[in-house]
C-alpha cells in the first residue's frame, strides 16, 4: 500500500524546498530548488516573484521522482515574511519584490511617524515602527514609483502569491499576512484605518483565513504545471517563523525556538495578545495563540557574509569542505571569549530591543595575535550574547520563563554554534532530528487539514522529535557571564551615539555628491 502523505513547502529568501511527511514526521520525499535575490543598490534587496512559483514547479516536480501524486492528500505553503509584491489585474508582477531585509525606506518611516502614532501602530499590529514590516515598503513604491503604485491591483506576500498561482483565488492565511504589519491584531482582519490612512484599498489585499483551514484546491492549470493532482486541498499556512515554531513543537510555554537562519529568530509561546518593544508579536501557527519573537537581522547572513567577503581565500581547489566548514574547525580551538575579541552583530540594523534603524555592527578587542577563526566565533557568540540580551528584555516585561530552546534552521547544524548558545544563554538547546523545521511546521498544518490529527497541536506531539541536546558548560558559562554583564550588555549603548554620528556624516557625504 501506498504510504499516505502531505506536503510542507518552505518559499524562503534563498530557496524553495518541498518535504512529503508521513503521519509520524518523517520525512519521505524532498526537492529543492534555489533563487537568487538582487542588490541593485547598497541596501536594497529584491527578488523576480516568478522565480517563487518557478521554484516551487521545480521543488515539487523532483519530489514526485521518489513518490506518487496520489499519495499526497493536501499541500501547505510556508513563506519569507515581510516581502512584498505589487501585481497588476492579470496577476503579473509589476516590478520585483522587496524583500524584508531591504534597508531603503528610511524617509517612510518619517512619514508613518508623522501621520499616526508609533504606539498606536505597535498596540493595533503588534510591531514597533521598523523597516521590516510590509508597510514602509508599500510606502516607499507608492511615493518614489506613483506609476507602479496606480496600476497595482493586488498586494500579496509569498504565500498569496503562491496560493493565486495553485488555486486561482487570491486568499492567504493571517499567520502569513500579519507579519506585513497591516493587521489589526484585536479583530484578526485586515487594519482598515490604517490601509485607508495610507491611501490603500481593502480590495488590493487578499482575503483572510486562518492556520490549518483549507484555503482553496490545486486548479487544473496548476495541475499541470506542479504535477499535483487537480482538486488537491490548499491548507492556509503560516509565515516561515512560526511554522518553524510549529515544526519545533513550540505549542506551550514551557519552551522557545531559535531558528538560525539568514536571521535568528527568538520565539515565546502566549496565549494572549500582548505588545511590549521588547519583542513584536505575531499570531502563532497553532489558531488562537502568538508567538512574541525577538530577531536578530544578520544571523547567518552574518556568517555567509564574513566567509564570502574575508575567508575565500581559506578554501582551495584541493578541500572540498566549505569555508564555513573551516572556519568552524579552527574556531573550535579557540577558547571561550575569543581571546578578547567582542562583537555587536547589528549587520542590518537592530530591532529588539532598540528599534534603531542606524544601528550598525561593531567589534572590539582587537589584537595582532587574532586571526580568521577569531573573527568567526566572535560572530557565533556576538549572536548569541545578542540572543540573551533580547530575552532578557522579554522576560523583564513579565513573561512567562521557559526550560530550553529548541533550535532549527541552517545554523542548528553548527555543533559549536549550539554550544555556545547553550552556554551564553543558560539553558538547554535542543535540535530536532529533522532539520526542515519549517517545511515540517507547514507539514503539520496540512496533516490537520487533511484531518490526520485533530489540531495542530495534536501534529506537532506525533510529528516533532527531538534530536541532539546541548547543556551549558560550567567553565564557559562563567566565562561568558562576566563578559555579558560587565561589558556587553552595555557596549552597544555606550558607543551608540557615535554611531549615529558616524553613519550621519556617512549619509552626509552621500548627499553632497
Amino acid at each position: 500500500m501506498a504510504r499516505r502523505t502531505v506536503i510542507g513547502v518552505d518559499s524562503s529568501t534563498t530557496s524553495c524546498k518541498a518535504v512529503a511527511w508521513d503521519r509520524s514526521g518523517r520525512a519521505v520525499a524532498e526537492g529543492r530548488a534555489g533563487h537568487p535575490t538582487s542588490n541593485p543598490r547598497p541596501g536594497w534587496y529584491e527578488q523576480d516573484a516568478e522565480l517563487w512559483w518557478a521554484g516551487l514547479c521545480s521543488a515539487l516536480d523532483q519530489l514526485f521522482w521518489d513518490i506518487s501524486p496520489s499519495q499526497v492528500e493536501a499541500l501547505c505553503i510556508s513563506n519569507q515574511r515581510e516581502t512584498v509584491v505589487a501585481l497588476d489585474g492579470e496577476g503579473v508582477p509589476l516590478r520585483p519584490a522587496i524583500l524584508w531585509l531591504d534597508e531603503r525606506c528610511r524617509s517612510q518611516l518619517e512619514f508613518i511617524a508623522r501621520t499616526i502614532e508609533p504606539e498606536r501602530l505597535h498596540r493595533t499590529t503588534g510591531k514597533p515602527l521598523c523597516k521590516v514590516p510590509a508597510l514602509p515598503k508599500l510606502l516607499w513604491i507608492a511615493q518614489v514609483e506613483p506609476e507602479i503604485f496606480v496600476k497595482s491591483r493586488k498586494f500579496l506576500e509569498a504565500h498569496a502569491f503562491l496560493v493565486q498561482r495553485l488555486t486561482g483565488r487570491y486568499r492567504t492565511s493571517l499567520a502569513c499576512a500579519d507579519p506585513l504589519g497591516l493587521i489589526d491584531m484585536h479583530s484578526g482582519g485586515w487594519a482598515l484605518e490604517l490601509i485607508q490612512e495610507f491611501g490603500f484599498r481593502q480590495d488590493q489585499f487578499p482575503e483572510l483565513t486562518k492556520p490549518g483551514e483549507i484555503i482553496g484546491s490545486v486548479t487544473a492549470s496548476a495541475a499541470s504545471r506542479t504535477g499535483l493532482p487537480e482538486g488537491l486541498p490548499v491548507i492556509a499556512g503560516a509565515g516561515d517563523g512560526q511554522c518553524a515554531g510549529l515544526g519545533a513543537g513550540i505549542t506551550g510555554a514551557d519552551a522557545a525556538y531559535l531558528n538560525l537562519g539568514t536571521a535568528v529568530i527568538g520565539g515565546l509561546y502566549s496565549n494572549a495578545y500582548r505588545t511590549d518593544l521588547s519583542y513584536r508579536t505575531l499570531y502563532a501557527a497553532v489558531p488562537d495563540s502568538y508567538y512574541l519573537e525577538t530577531v536578530i537581522k544578520g544571523g547567518v547572513f552574518t556568517v555567509a557574509w564574513f566567509a564570502e567577503k574575508f575567508a575565500s581565500g581559506l578554501n582551495d581547489s584541493e578541500c572540498s569542505s566549505s569555508v564555513e566548514q573551516l572556519l568552524e574547525g579552527r574556531a573550535r580551538g579557540v577558547p571561550a571569549g575569543s581571546e578578547g575579541l567582542l562583537l555587536v552583530p547589528y549587520w542590518l540594523s537592530a530591532l529588539n530591543p532598540f528599534w534603531d534603524p542606524n544601528a550598525s555592527g561593531s567589534m572590539i578587542g582587537w589584537s595582532g595575535a587574532h586571526g580568521p577563526e577569531h573573527f568567526y566565533r566572535a560572530i557565533l557568540e556576538g549572536i548569541a550574547f545578542e540572543q540573551r540580551l533580547a530575552v532578557e528584555h522579554v522576560l523583564n516585561s513579565g513573561v512567562e520563563d521557559f526550560e530550553e530552546y529548541r533550535v532549527v534552521g541552517g545554523g542548528s547544524r553548527s555543533p559549536l554554534w549550539c554550544q555556545i548558545f547553550a552556554d551564553i544563554g543558560g539553558r538547554p538547546v535542543v535540535s530536532l532530528t529533522s532539520p526542515e523545521a519549517t517545511a515540517l511546521g507547514a507539514g503539520m498544518l496540512a496533516a490537520t487539514g487533511a484531518g490526520w490529527f485533530a489540531d495542530c497541536r495534536k501534529a506537532a506531539a506525533a510529528m516533532a522529535t527531538p534530536g541532539e541536546r546541548w547543556v551549558p558548560d560550567s567553565e564557559n558559562s562563567e566565562i561568558y557571564e562576566r563578559i555579558y554583564g560587565e561589558v556587553y550588555r552595555s557596549l552597544f549603548p555606550t558607543i551608540r551615539p557615535l554611531i549615529d554620528r558616524l553613519g550621519e556624516i556617512n549619509r552626509n557625504r552621500g548627499s553632497a555628491r
